[in-house]
């Protein structure tokens, strides 16, 4: 079918606009020049004639095999399959799961053996430590770190290889601190990183390569990575809530932190993705004029996924990979967004679940690119539809498995029906007190464009109980001491005689959507969290400001005051942070403020709260970061904002260069004069961003580049694709990138 710029248009064009037609251009990145370099792009049905989107290539769906469900966790170095391997070597699973081998190196030497045999049986011979550096989202690939090195040495007498791989490669490994994001903590002249296998983490297979999940410090133990302060997060969660839990009447060995994330994306045709520069090296369109059609008759959710196209068999293939490593991605489903999809896993800890995600966003972008697709992972990568996230579902249980924010579980545990009251009083205080670091663990540069707009929630940090907790909290704040026991309704379809369609039973709380920090039964839901990001801070700030709740309350309690009467108190001063309305309405951003909870709007202001003095007592207190460590992260993830914004701006302004005003000037018509105007601009906005000395000077200049000046710049530049005639515009359309997946046959894609 006509691209939308084969639609006669009734815009009126101003005379400005018009200009003699010169001679072709020979354009650099024409598509014919992309076609005939690019030997994917080759195997792709014939182009429209404007270059537009290529007819897909017919690939059979694949549909998860009865055999798959055997070959689970068959490339996971875990319970049955690590047993078979270290049985051979006197050891067990359960024993190596404690961490002691890293310890003794006759354990590891035993670990080590187990490992190599499991990696031949799978065709493997390399392994790698895999770590996670700071500032990876959106320009990592993969988001980790790894060096890979061949599971072999040369025998010194005959000079022929051998397979060798001990303990000593298992557990350490060393590599240049100094080349990954560090915020001064190391510098080419003290360039030591060291790498740690964690235990926690299970170790993988995926093709020719074991991978082993570690932790990365510096020469004096700054942590370089985003995983080593979730570890000492969580520990600190498990030691406060120990302290309190026994308060309280139950006594545990610790606490874990639970999560599962769910994982949006866009997948877009990849020759269409060849045509875009932006999405290229930004991974968000910076211009685009909007296709006719959108999400606005909500057709696209959960709609069924095309048996036809690419992108079921892509996601039939991404979950088969993962299911090999043991990763449980359950749920594949689209979105609201035209060519949006959405993956989610079971449940499990936090590092393990942190680790799979990573591997989760790595299959999906390879497997796309083997079905003719890009994946997007950008929080926004087309303007005026939604954007995506990564909801990050947090919940507390014991080590035993009582879990702490289900009422039933723990009244059961501790058998107190005060301790869910209390329990949940000191999450409330912290979510009032602590707010700020909530707003900075999602502070990617992709939620610049997505929170609070009617696709993910606002800036300002709250959280939904529901009426039914809420009424059950401010009784219990005003004396009452009943135990909770969550409400439920019953309604019918209107149907008699055919089950619970007669009577249907669901909880007493509806869903909110709009707030950043739902309660939902067992869990709270960090719906704000973007979906390029390493969730490590996220869970770290989650953990970290819990366990200072709960010190508060244990600490109250061992001075001889009464734990329901500290409950009370901390629920009706903090209470301000529950909101159970629409956090979309105009009004709740002017409530907020009178009620004084944290609101910043500013991604980089709010990076720069985790140096402020309650943030770094803190910290410093339950031994997450000491002061260099967070002034360190704070200037990482200002560079990180900078330098996006810079690639941004860059690349806009060679996209106007090399297609925008070349189109304008061959079809002789569109605001020549206006578009040549915002290239000094651009140019000497970055040069300004250069130019400042301190990386918060950098970072809000950057803010306003990007919020402001590109915003004006890219409404020229869509003004000016509204009129050019489809054969002399050089970029892909969003009619083009959108819509692959809406029809029964992709050859019929817009």
């Amino acid at each position: 079918t006509q691209s939308q710029h084969s639609i006669p248009t009734t815009r009126a064009v101003p005379s400005s606009w018009i200009h003699a037609t010169p001679a072709p251009l020979a354009l650099p990145h024409s598509t014919a020049s992309r076609t005939s370099t690019s030997t994917m792009l080759s195997k792709l049905a014939t182009t429209a004639a404007r270059g537009g989107a290529a007819a897909m290539p017919k690939m059979a769906t694949r549909a998860m095999s009865i055999e798959l469900m055997d070959t689970y966790g068959k490339h996971l170095f875990k319970g049955k399959v690590a047993d078979e391997f270290l049985s051979k070597q006197g050891m067990s699973w359960a024993e190596m799961q404690t961490g002691d081998f890293t310890q003794d190196s006759e354990k590891a030497d035993k670990v080590a053996a187990a490992v190599l045999e499991w990696a031949q049986s799978n065709g493997a011979h390399v392994y790698c430590h895999w770590f996670q550096p700071m500032a990876a989202a959106g320009v990592r690939h993969g988001q980790s770190g790894q060096v890979q090195n061949a599971m072999f040495a040369f025998d010194m007498e005959t000079g022929e290889p051998k397979w060798d791989f001990k303990g000593k490669d298992l557990i350490k490994g060393e590599t240049d601190g100094s080349s990954f994001p560090n915020g001064g903590l190391r510098a080419t002249h003290t360039a030591g990183g060291y790498l740690a296998i964690d235990p926690s983490s299970p170790i993988f297979l995926r093709g020719d390569t074991i991978f082993l999940p570690s932790c990365f410090v510096s020469y004096y133990g700054h942590a370089l990575d985003e995983k080593t302060p979730v570890h000492r997060s969580v520990q600190a969660l498990s030691d406060q809530g120990k302290r309190l839990l026994k308060l309280l009447g139950h006594e545990t060995e610790g606490l874990v932190a639970n999560i599962g994330l769910e994982q949006e994306i866009f997948l877009i045709p990849r020759d269409a993705y060849h045509r875009r520069p932006d999405l290229q090296l930004t991974g968000r369109t910076i211009m685009g004029k909007d296709a006719p059609r959108g999400q606005e008759m909500c057709d696209h959710y959960m709609a069924p996924l095309n048996g036809n196209g690419p992108a079921l068999a892509a996601m039939a293939e991404m979950q088969e990979e993962c299911f090999r490593m043991g990763i449980p991605l359950k749920t594949r489903h689209r979105e609201v967004a035209p060519n949006q999809f959405e993956f989610a896993p079971l449940f499990g800890t936090a590092s393990t679940q942190i680790d799979q995600n990573l591997m989760v966003m790595q299959v999906i972008e390879e497997v796309a690119a083997k079905h003719g697709l890009a994946a997007l992972l950008h929080e926004k990568p087309f303007n005026n539809v939604n954007g995506s996230g990564k909801h990050n579902n947090w919940s507390i249980a014991t080590k035993e498995g009582a879990m702490v924010l289900n009422p039933a579980s723990l009244n059961k545990a501790t058998g107190n029906p005060e301790a869910f009251p209390i329990i949940m009083s000191a999450i409330v205080s912290a979510i009032d007190i602590h707010g700020d670091l909530m707003r900075m663990s999602i502070s990617s540069p992709g939620n610049d464009f997505r929170l609070g707009a009617c696709e993910a929630p606002p800036a300002i940090v709250s959280t939904y109980l529901g009426d039914d907790m809420s009424d059950y909290l401010d009784a219990f704040a005003s004396g009452s001491a009943a135990e909770y026991n969550p409400g439920t309704k019953t309604f019918s379809f209107g149907v008699e005689g055919l089950g619970h369609l007669s009577e249907f039973t669901v909880p007493a709380e509806d869903r909110n959507r709009t707030s950043p920090f739902p309660y939902g039964g067992a869990r709270f839901e960090y719906r704000a969290v973007g979906s390029t990001q390493n969730v490590s801070m996220v869970n770290t700030v989650l953990n970290t400001i819990t366990a200072d709740a709960f010190k508060t309350v244990a600490d109250r309690i061992e001075a001889g005051e009464s734990g329901a009467d500290v409950a009370r108190e901390l629920y009706t001063k903090h209470k301000r942070a529950v909101f159970n309305g629409n956090g979309y309405d105009e009004a709740w951003p002017e409530e907020a403020g009178k009620r004084g909870i944290w609101r910043i709007d500013s991604g980089v202001d709010a990076i720069q709260v985790l140096t402020s003095d309650k943030n770094i007592k803190l910290f410093g207190e339950q031994n997450i970061f000491t002061e260099p460590e967070l002034a360190a992260r704070q200037e990482v993830l200002l560079d990180h904002y900078t330098g996006t914004v810079e690639m941004e701006a860059l690349t806009m302004i060679d996209m106007i260069k090399q297609h925008v005003i070349p189109s304008v000037k061959e079809s002789g018509v569109g605001p020549l004069a206006e578009l040549e105007a915002t290239l000094p601009v651009l140019e000497s906005a970055v040069a300004a961003i250069h130019a400042a000395e301190t990386a918060e000077e950098k970072g809000a200049l950057a803010r306003v580049l990007r919020l402001e000046t590109m915003i004006d710049i890219r409404d020229t530049c869509d003004a000016a694709e509204a009129v050019v005639p489809a054969e002399h515009w050089t970029l892909a359309t969003y009619g083009d990138l959108l819509f692959m997946d809406m029809y029964p046959n992709p050859h019929d894609a817009f």
